[in-house]
């Protein structure tokens, strides 16, 4: 078998390679005898077809793939053939002396489909070469060694249910590496391994289409499709792959909403208020989303009063809910009929309608025990006024709705009557008067009536009861305001000085109509005319002037009402007669001119006279303070015997405090600094510097020397603060010449201690009462 393929390609490698070819002399070629030159064409020494190699072959030697041959070689030995390019030398070997070309190792079309070479011949000994290098190329021939492949591979895909027969799904695709144009190695054809029969593949496309009708998606959603592609056509010996196509029922509107059950029953407690929810319906609908959603509507009219149905949030459940108050005495049930319908219609799936339901509902209404229940909502009730106490005003009725014979208690709530002005029959709500009730002051009195269950004091109702006081006639006319007038005395007689009106606190009948009248006759000095319409006058000018005077005019002015009886008072306005300016106002009246000429009244003075004699108590008071005070103070000079004191009332700052003062007096004196030179500093800051200081005095020790020395030291001493202080010695002293003055140590005949060495006598007076207690010698003993 193998010897029959060596000579095939044997073969085709021998007619791949051609020969040298002589080229045919042309007519126009010269001959010897030509006077020109002779033109003699090249010819082609190397023509190259193409050379083939089977892929994948793995013989047990190298393959003879071709050989190559040149005109120039006549077979002594002395030409060379090399071959360069790709896979020269490694892929592809060349015999040099024979020129045939052999392939080493298994070759992938796939990995690599040709290569190109470049085939010369040489002289052996000299590298000369014999013909120019020519190029071919060896093309690996393809065989059916790859199976398809999908790429894209597993695929998804949704379509519609119910969808027709032929409806496209996916398309679906596999590639074979092989060569296209060699063969059928490359050559696909689609069927379906798992699905059938509900979807189909066009052998060619790849399509996926549905091949049944009318698929639900409620009995099955998703189908898995397996797709084959084999090679070769199909035919038997190719090779094939496959995938899987994951097909999805998307949903359609195409079932109808069925309730579960034909009757709903629920309950609700009469005392439920509107928006209480009674229940929940829910038809059933097995598709998705938009095409599940749902109306509820209420088709009786008894049960659309009622109650009101609306869908939930999730457009599934019908929410049944109290429309209005119900009463259990009044019905005890209800019976309608809900409606479901699907909200989205498809008209391509009207045929397998109707998308409604219909379904039965009855509510019982539940007894439960009610506060009772008042005849009217709100009561209106009317009462005159000024009737004496314990006067009817009304009734109030309420009445137990779970049992009307139960007995009920009536209350005013205080808060609704704080003064206390009706009271209330706690067993029949009769509404009487407790005080005498004016209009005038107060027309309504809203009371909050409390009726409770006897039986049950937890059972309580309120309503709200208005009380109207009705007038009577009982308020005499009034004049607006009190009327204080003026009138130039340049007026025309019949002038206008002043409209007067009046006011009537009364509003029954003609009450509040009021009449006015003046005085009449000849001796009145001013005409009040009534208007007769709105209670009002018109005071005017006689015809015959009115005599000037100091005091002014007391005009009595009579009113009364046309009420039953009829009211009527007196009241009076006060007219002056002035004198006035050209524009009319005002200058001065008759009065004013018996003023003093000071212009000040006796008022005035009193009042001044007053303020001057507070001023000057004030004054004299604060004397007798300020002198009192000087009084003390010197009381304390005399008593205390230093300049300045100070107290400091903190616990001191350390380091301040010791630079505050000059505590070195209070150090040791023998031990202290010498002063630094230098002009004294201000007085008015810390000393820097102390005044030198004055040598203690030779001789014994003096304690009052020594104070006083100090004493003057302070006060010739420029840099210390411009004041005493208080300066507490902390240095005991250097000692005394006389020793201690213990009695421990005292001397005595039986202690045998030696006396002070210098009397006390020369201590100074100071020490006067010191020497006579301790200097005297004691007398000897008896």
């Amino acid at each position: 078998m193998w010897g029959l393929v060596r000579l095939l390609l044997a073969w085709l490698g021998g007619w791949g390679c051609m020969g040298r070819l002589a080229a045919p002399v042309p007519a126009w070629a010269g001959s010897r005898g030509h006077s020109g030159p002779t033109l003699l064409r090249t010819r082609r020494s190397w023509v190259w077809n193409q050379f083939f190699v089977i892929e994948e072959y793995s013989g047990p030697e190298p393959v003879l793939i071709g050989k190559l041959h040149s005109d120039v070689d006549r077979g002594e030995g002395r030409t060379k053939y090399l071959l360069t390019g790709e896979g020269a030398g490694t892929v592809f070997v060349i015999d040099e002396a024979t020129g045939n070309i052999h392939v080493t190792k298994s070759l992938d079309r796939e990995e690599k489909a040709q290569y190109v070479l470049l085939a010369q011949a040489v002289d052996r000994a000299s590298n000369r070469p014999l013909e120019p290098p020519s190029e071919f190329i060896i093309k690996v021939q393809d065989i059916n060694d790859n199976p398809p492949v999908f790429p894209l591979g597993p695929y998804h895909a949704t379509v519609p249910e119910m969808s027709n027969v032929g409806t496209s799904v996916i398309q679906v695709t596999a590639h074979d590496a092989d060569d296209p144009s060699y063969g059928n190695s490359a050559k696909l054809v689609y069927t379906v391994l798992d699905g059938l029969p509900f979807f189909s593949v066009d052998p060619q496309t790849g399509v996926v289409r549905t091949a049944i009708p009318n698929m639900d998606r409620e009995t099955q959603e998703e189908f898995l499709v397996v797709i084959q592609a084999k090679d070769m056509g199909g035919h038997m010996g190719g090779l094939s792959g496959s995938t899987t196509v994951t097909v999805t029922l998307s949903d359609v509107n195409d079932n109808p909403p069925k309730f579960p059950q034909s009757l709903y029953q629920f309950s609700v407690v009469e005392t439920a208020g509107p928006g209480t929810l009674v229940g929940r319906l829910k038809a059933q609908d097995p598709d998705l989303g938009d095409n599940a959603l749902m109306a509820y509507s209420i088709l009786d009219g008894e049960g659309s009063e009622a109650f009101s149905i609306s869908t939930d949030s999730q457009g599934q459940d019908g929410l049944l809910t109290v429309r209005k108050p119900l009463d259990f005495e009044t019905r005890r049930s209800y019976t309608f009929r809900v409606e479901a319908t699907n909200t989205l219609i498809d008209p391509a799936y009207l045929r397998r309608g109707p998308f409604k339901d219909v379904a039965s509902v009855r509510v019982a209404v539940q007894d439960a025990p009610e506060p009772p229940a008042f005849t009217q909502a709100t009561y209106h009730l009317i009462v005159p006024e000024n009737k004496a106490p314990g006067t009817l005003v009304g009734q109030i009725s309420a009445s137990d709705l779970d049992s009307p014979a139960s007995p009920i208690r009536y209350s005013i709530l205080p808060y609704s009557d704080p003064e206390r002005c009706f009271s209330i029959e706690p067993e029949d709500g009769t509404i009487r008067t407790a005080v005498l009730l004016d209009r005038e002051a107060r027309v309504w009195h809203n009371l909050t009536v409390l009726a409770t269950e006897l039986d049950s004091s937890a059972q309580s109702s309120r309503v709200q009861v208005a009380i109207q006081t009705l007038d009577e006639n009982d308020n005499a006319p009034q004049l607006a305001e009190p009327y204080d007038i003026f009138v130039c005395d340049s007026a025309a007689p019949g002038q206008l000085i002043q409209v007067i009106r009046a006011l009537d606190k009364d509003e029954v009948g003609n009450s509040s109509q009021v009449s006015l009248q003046g005085p009449v006759g000849p001796d009145a000095n001013f005409t009040v005319r009534d208007n007769r319409e709105d209670g009002s006058a018109s005071l005017l000018l006689p015809s015959r002037p009115a005599p000037p005077r100091q005091a002014p005019y007391l005009v009595p002015i009579e009113l009364w009402d046309w009420g039953q009886p009829a009211l009527s008072s007196t009241a009076t306005v006060t007219i002056s007669v002035c004198r006035c300016r050209p524009d009319g106002s005002m200058a001065s009246c008759w009065p004013e001119a018996q003023l003093s000429p000071t212009g000040l009244s006796t008022g005035a003075l009193l009042a001044i006279v007053t303020c001057m004699g507070t001023l000057l108590a004030l004054v004299v008071l604060f004397v007798a303070l300020r002198r009192q005070k000087q009084e003390a103070l010197m009381v304390l000079e005399e008593e205390d015997v230093r300049e300045n004191i100070i107290t400091y009332d903190d616990e001191g700052g350390g380091e301040e405090d010791t630079e505050a003062f000059d505590i070195a007096a209070l150090q040791n004196p023998d031990g202290a600094a010498p002063p630094a030179a230098g002009p004294p500093v201000r007085r008015d800051v810390l000393p820097r510097t102390r005044a030198p200081r004055q040598p203690r005095p030779p001789g014994p020790a003096d304690v009052a020397q020594l104070l006083a020395l100090r004493l003057r030291e302070a006060d010739e001493d420029p840099s210390v603060p411009p004041y005493d202080s208080v300066q507490v010695y902390g240095y005991e002293g250097r000692g005394s010449s006389c020793g201690s003055l213990s009695s421990l140590g005292s001397g005595s005949e039986a202690g045998g201690v030696p006396g002070p060495t210098e009397p006390l006598d020369d201590w100074g007076p100071l020490f006067r009462t010191l020497a006579e207690l301790y200097g005297a010698k004691e007398p000897p003993a008896p």
